[in-house]
């Protein structure tokens, strides 16, 4: 019987460093990666299909979904078990910062809060199939991306209170990301990215993707959206939300995070089984790195580790 847990240890113990974590649904896997060097440092076998990820450097934590159960796996940043709570098949997006954690309910279109002990603080309603949850950058605010409904809910992150739903421009929204008091959607089937204010609760632009886009991320005043089925990262301005270019980074990208020195972005691609990373001036690949199988990386996985 396979156990449940097996890291492997591929380099010295994790030390200070900008990291990623990946995770891998087709290889039941998570892996660290230095993002300085491009090697993996750790690597964990993770039953059940991880998908969802959340990397919280102020606390050293990973939060992992399996995506066949619904288990949250909380680990260190060597990859080693800490935690874990059963929050029911359908869990799945994930975001965590200063020891809080939100997950959304696919099945009952809901998000929960839980606090540091996996202990559950609220719970609100959203629109049907909430995918994709993010946290506003000075932690006020959340909100998640209601595929099924095609509206993002934004709620008072502490107390769980709706503030508005707001109808995005296309199609299915999946990923969402926070950026410059703004909130930005990947509408996977209408290919598009929303661009919402969250303050007014309305919807204020949108940007032409590649064929389904999953995840937007920003670096160096640019966004990037991943496009899985052109196998294309969009890049576009945020300001004035042009598109600026179409680079081709893999087979089927999917998960996407800036890298921590804000130079790049960090990319997932699935059927390639890579994690790239993109320079945010020239557009190019500057590292191309094997992967377990299957990598999705949903959700924030990238950050700089804090020293302890």
């Amino acid at each position: 019987m396979r156990a449940a847990w097996l890291v492997l240890w591929l380099a010295a113990p994790v030390q200070a460093a900008d990291l990623a974590f990946v995770t891998a649904q087709n290889g039941d896997a998570v892996a660290a990666v230095d993002l300085a060097t491009g090697s993996i440092v750790a690597q964990a076998e993770l039953p059940d299909a991880p998908a969802p990820v959340a990397y919280d450097p102020a606390t050293g934590r990973v939060h992992v979904i399996a995506a066949d159960t619904g288990r949250l796996h909380v680990l260190d940043e060597a990859l080693a078990p800490l935690a874990q709570a059963d929050l029911g098949a359908g869990a799945f997006g994930l975001a965590a910062a200063g020891g809080a954690v939100f997950v959304t309910h696919w099945f009952d279109a809901r998000l929960t809060r839980l606090d540091a002990a996996l202990r559950p603080v609220w719970t609100a309603p959203t629109g049907a199939a909430p995918a994709g949850v993010a946290l506003s950058a000075d932690g006020l605010t959340v909100a998640t991306a209601d595929r099924d409904a095609d509206q993002v809910s934004i709620f008072d992150a502490a107390t769980g209170a709706l503030r508005h739903r707001v109808a995005t421009a296309g199609a299915h929204p999946f990923g969402i990301t926070f950026h410059d008091g703004r909130i930005y959607t990947a509408d996977v089937q209408g290919d598009r990215v929303s661009v919402i204010d969250p303050v007014r609760g309305v919807l204020i632009g949108s940007v032409a993707t590649g064929s389904h886009p999953y995840a937007v991320a920003f670096a160096a005043g640019r966004g990037f959206v991943t496009d899985q089925y052109d196998g294309t990262v969009t890049v576009f301005d945020p300001t004035t939300l042009e598109v600026l270019a179409t680079v081709h980074v893999g087979d089927y990208p999917e998960g996407i995070a800036p890298l921590p020195d804000g130079s790049g972005v960090a990319v997932a691609n699935w059927e390639s089984d890579s994690l790239v990373v993109l320079d945010a001036a020239s557009l190019s690949v500057t590292r191309d790195i094997a992967m377990p199988s299957g990598p999705r990386a949903f959700g924030s996985f990238t950050g700089q580790q804090v020293p302890r």
